[in-house]
């Protein structure tokens, strides 16, 4: 099953007769904490500031009895920037798809058997339009956590919002050993030296150009070719994947110690030493499904018994852990890379969107009409408000 491209119409929109499911998941836990696509900030420009500023270390700072006034201090205020990227989709679908909605594929080949029931899609152009949105929030919830920034000089480049995971450069700690400079010839990846062996995984940071791997996801190693060339798959003992001809591929060799409760508080130690984390109900471990398990494996083994519970931050249900820095939510999220845990002072986060005059922030509008179908686009502009960087901590290259 595919997407096509295109206008939709009978030919490439088979209808089917019994219950929709939807194989791909459309949760933004991220996005949707902090607002989703109808709640924040509002820009009148493409770029968006906000500011920061700290106080002076304290001491025992006394006067002597009688002394004039001291020296005049003030505090310098800090800057910080992001841009608004934009969100264009279109959806084309034509007047006999939206009218046969009656009209039921039917098997090819023998037995010609047709089944009862009926098609539960009786507007195409909207549930299209649902399809499309739903994707959009994806793609945005992505980029809050890994978008790489992008602030162009002319209109032939896009803008690109700066995610989560780039924007927090103070509180880092990177395990495992990073790989960058690697290319890709259809489906060998070279990478000079890079000490791999059957069945080991990696975590690509960076893709380049390359067709088939995601950064994030975990891929196995299916074969070395020699010192300076393997191939990777999606399962262990997989098909090696054709990645095409690329350059710029960057991946991490995963650190082999298992994840304890001392790791874990190290990170939360350096966000909480840096101003973060002080708010209990939005202080947050943000982290993919290997991470889930292992910091609940964990804490269950540094305290004997690990008790789950949940609240409600944002709107979205969240799991709760208990930590020497308070009881934090533990969300998951399927777009963040699976060897990294991010931790996450929420009450600092927001998007931000650019107010298209008369239209608002993300909308449908009808598109100019040139033939038998209706045309729609979905378009908006948003980026990610991340507050004080300091606030936030990420750890890379644990074990997956």
């Amino acid at each position: 099953m595919a997407g096509i491209t295109g206008m939709g119409t009978t030919y490439n929109l088979p209808n089917y007769v019994g219950e929709l499911f939807a194989l791909t998941p459309d949760d933004t836990p991220l996005l949707s904490a902090i607002g989703g696509l109808t709640g924040g900030g509002e820009t009148s420009a493409t770029e968006f500031e906000w500011q920061t500023y700290d106080l002076r270390d304290p001491s025992q700072r006394v006067r002597l009895e009688g002394a004039t006034a001291p020296t005049a201090e003030e505090r310098v205020r800090a800057n910080a920037r992001n841009v608004c990227q934009i969100h264009q989709e279109k959806v084309s679908v034509s007047y006999t798809k939206q009218s046969a909605t009656g009209q039921i594929a039917g098997p090819q080949a023998a037995p010609y058997n047709a089944l009862p029931g009926s098609n539960p899609v009786g507007n195409e152009l909207n549930w299209q339009v649902q399809q499309a949105l739903k994707s959009i929030a994806l793609d945005v919830n992505w980029s809050f956590i890994n978008g790489t920034y992008q602030l162009p000089t002319d209109s032939s480049t896009a803008r690109k919002t700066r995610g989560l995971l780039q924007a927090i450069t103070t509180n880092r700690i990177a395990k495992g050993t990073s790989v960058t400079g690697a290319t890709s010839a259809t489906d060998t990846i070279t990478a000079t030296g890079h000490g791999l062996t059957a069945g080991n995984k990696i975590v690509f940071t960076a893709t380049g150009a390359a067709t088939g791997i995601v950064a994030g996801r975990v891929y196995y190693v299916v074969t070395v070719v020699d010192a300076n060339n393997f191939k990777v798959s999606a399962s262990s003992g997989g098909a090696a994947i054709t990645l095409g001809t690329a350059t710029g591929l960057a991946f991490t060799k995963p650190w082999a110690t298992a994840l304890t409760g001392d790791v874990i508080n190290d990170l939360l130690q350096l966000a909480y030493d840096n101003g973060g984390i002080s708010e209990q109900a939005t202080a947050t471990l943000l982290c993919n499904s290997v991470q889930k398990r292992a910091i609940t494996k964990a804490y269950a083994s540094a305290y004997g018994q690990y008790r789950e519970t949940s609240r409600t931050m944002g709107g979205v249900n969240v799991n709760t852990v208990v930590t020497d820095f308070g009881t934090l939510n533990l969300m998951m999220d399927r777009h963040m890379p699976q060897d990294t845990i991010a931790v996450v002072s929420m009450e600092d986060l927001m998007p931000v969107f650019l107010n298209v005059p008369g239209k608002g922030h993300f909308f449908e509008e009808p598109l100019a009409k040139t033939g038998a179908s209706d045309e729609v686009q979905l378009y908006g502009e948003i980026g990610l408000k991340y507050g004080a960087e300091k606030h936030h901590a990420v750890m890379t290259g644990l074990v997956i």
